[in-house]
């Protein structure tokens, strides 16, 4: 029999502006609460100056509204009605959790872990890029319960994750409606001290604009050439574990290196989010080189992975792109 059911979320946005929280579901004491001692040393707000789209402020603000001291009791005859319909969806059956840590080189936008504990022990779940069958069921049934929204599905449909996205080499889909992109934004700084430059790089193509590293007016020519390059190396995809595989098999030797962030915001505002702690995805090195060719400039700071690095990154992005 299900005791308790632990609902761990972890959302990032922007460096250090980031949220935890985790939601008790207490089926022995009909009540369920927020462990406010999770919320993490990451809980920030730093101001950033320039960004490409502020649409994660409101969010991240709402998010750390939310969770608050309050507890949600109910009858045992809830309690009964509410186990009944959770294990009536068979959530977690032939689902296979994905490895990850708490601190990883690669941080995607969103991130959960589920345990649930019963009288036989507990079971741990963890995913991101791979959602549970009926996530958004439970979803709805959690907010019918709680009359509010516990799985945020309302800020799911804001993030491009494979809960309601799919994402291809060529792009971010909904459905079969491939997303335009509103702007990309590019940052990159030593994690140690933890200094916090203005964006190295942001291309909006609203305003049909460059600005950062590059001030220029965006061109034709241009955002065919920059969308060219996002579908050549399946940046796309970067979040997602295939585009992982150098750095879930070898660590840096320093640690202590470079920190960098990749956004994108497609209509909708749809945010598409990476954050690497000195490593990342396998065809970055190949984005990188190209990049240089083209400007001259070594705008997404190729020079600070070491060599045998770089020929790890060969191998493992050759993989992908042939």
């Amino acid at each position: 029999m299900i005791e308790k059911i632990e609902i761990t979320q972890r959302f990032n946005f922007k460096r250090l502006n980031r949220h935890y929280e985790c939601f008790t579901i207490d089926f022995v004491n009909n009540m369920a609460y927020y462990k406010i001692s999770e919320r993490g040393s990451g809980d920030k707000f730093l101001e950033e100056s320039s960004l490409c789209d502020d649409s994660w402020i409101d969010i991240l603000v709402d998010l750390r509204r939310g969770m608050t001291s309050d507890i949600h009791r109910f009858t045992s005859k809830q309690s009964d009605e509410l186990l009944y319909a959770i294990e009536a969806l068979d959530l977690f059956d032939d689902f296979s959790s994905e490895e990850f840590s708490y601190f990883e080189k690669l941080e995607m936008i969103y991130s959960c872990i589920v345990i649930i504990y019963s009288t036989d022990g507990y079971e741990e779940y963890s995913f991101k890029n791979s959602f549970p069958k009926n996530w958004t069921v439970f979803g709805e049934l959690l907010k019918d319960f709680f009359k509010f929204d516990v799985l945020h599905l309302n800020y799911q449909m804001k993030m491009a994750t494979p809960l309601y996205y799919t994402l291809k080499s060529d792009g971010v889909y909904l459905e079969n409606h491939k997303l335009d992109i509103k702007t990309i934004e590019f940052g990159h700084y030593r994690c140690y001290p933890y200094e916090m430059p203005n964006p190295r790089l942001i291309i909006n193509f609203k305003d049909s604009s460059i600005n950062g590293y590059i001030d220029k007016a965006l061109t034709g020519d241009d955002e065919e050439l920059i969308l060219g390059l996002l579908e050549s190396y399946h940046v796309y995809l970067w979040t997602q574990n295939d585009y992982h595989l150098k750095s879930d098999a070898n660590d840096p030797e320093d640690l202590e290196g470079y920190d960098w962030y990749l956004e994108m915001v497609f209509e909708g505002g749809v945010i598409w989010h990476i954050f690497g702690y000195n490593d990342y995805p396998d065809t970055y090195v190949h984005l990188a080189r190209e990049v240089s060719d083209i400007t001259g400039m070594d705008l997404l700071e190729m020079n600070t992975i070491d060599g045998e690095n770089i020929k790890l990154f060969e191998k493992y992005g050759n993989a992908k792109l042939n």
